[in-house]
């Protein structure tokens, strides 16, 4: 039977070199180096927020910087990753080449970023009042690192709390707590804590004020000090009655806890007894394997 009668049929196979046996790869996409963009460098496997790009030593560098301000700087052009595909980094408009945008916290905000997977690490607060305060400061950056901060509604039983949520390397503990200062009951309450749990697992950090509603820089409020509340009286009607503000009931508490909260604008309305505590415990419940 002749091969002619099958149209399309070749008895000596086909050219071997009329197709190109390897696949043309698809082409790195070019992005703009926009200031606040995360970045990771293909080779060392460095990541950060790109900060500016400047001329340095006859060529073009682009300056990162991780969540720990230490800054590196890269050619520009390939070898990098953006959302775990390889980008070439060219060069953005000039005007977005030295804008430094910060979070609420001061950080360098972050252009793109998807929120990160919750951690098993966790940070615990007192009440609402402080969960409401951090998000407002720190939401933005602890969504970029996955870190979730949860209610405990007071420190009485923290060491039994804390042993419950059993922390370990990969599942730190950072509790944050008021009124901690030499001799106080909260002082006795976080020790305790910590030895059970183990100082390397849990850590317990605080601030001097009674409520964190002090921890609001007073001018921000019109206030040189906050009011002086006689002992044995709530911290927050105490305070509430001292503005001349309604306090008879808890709906009226939380206004006037809202009334605070707008004031605050970034971590320059807050007292450093407080800010340094929280960056502290972000860097605690971050560091070391996840």
């Amino acid at each position: 039977m002749s091969p002619s009668q099958y149209p399309g049929f070749d008895r000596y196979g086909t050219d071997v070199l009329s197709a190109n046996p390897h696949p043309v790869a698809a082409p790195v996409p070019k992005v703009p180096a926009q200031v606040g963009l995360v970045v990771e460098d293909a080779e060392t496997g460095f990541t950060g927020a790109v900060v500016r790009v400047e001329k340095s030593g006859g060529m073009v560098v682009v300056v990162l910087a991780d969540r720990h301000e230490k800054e590196r700087a890269f050619r520009l052009g390939p070898g990098f990753w953006v959302d775990g595909k390889p980008v070439h980094l060219v060069l953005p408009p000039a005007s977005a080449r030295t804008t430094r945008a910060r979070t609420a916290s001061g950080s360098r905000a972050v252009t793109g970023a998807r929120a990160r997977v919750a951690r098993a690490s966790r940070i615990w607060v007192e009440g609402r009042h402080d969960a409401e305060l951090i998000e407002k400061v720190w939401g933005e950056d602890l969504r970029l690192e996955g870190v979730v901060v949860e209610m405990l509604d007071g420190v009485d039983h923290l060491a039994r709390t804390a042993a419950d949520f059993a922390p370990g390397p990969h599942r730190r503990l950072g509790v944050l707590v008021d009124h901690l200062v030499p001799g106080s009951k909260e002082s006795r309450i976080a020790a305790e804590a910590m030895r059970a749990c183990g100082a390397q697992n849990l850590l317990v950090l605080g601030h001097p004020y009674v409520d964190v509603w002090q921890a609001v820089k007073p001018a921000r409020l019109g206030l040189t000090q906050w009011p002086s509340v006689p002992r044995g009286v709530d911290i927050k009607v105490g305070t509430l009655n001292a503005l001349g503000w309604p306090a008879e009931t808890q709906a009226d508490i939380a206004r006037g806890w809202k009334r605070i909260l707008g004031r605050v604008r970034s971590y320059q309305d807050l007292e450093p007894a407080l800010l340094g505590r929280v960056e502290e415990l972000v860097d605690f419940v971050t560091a070391g394997p996840q």
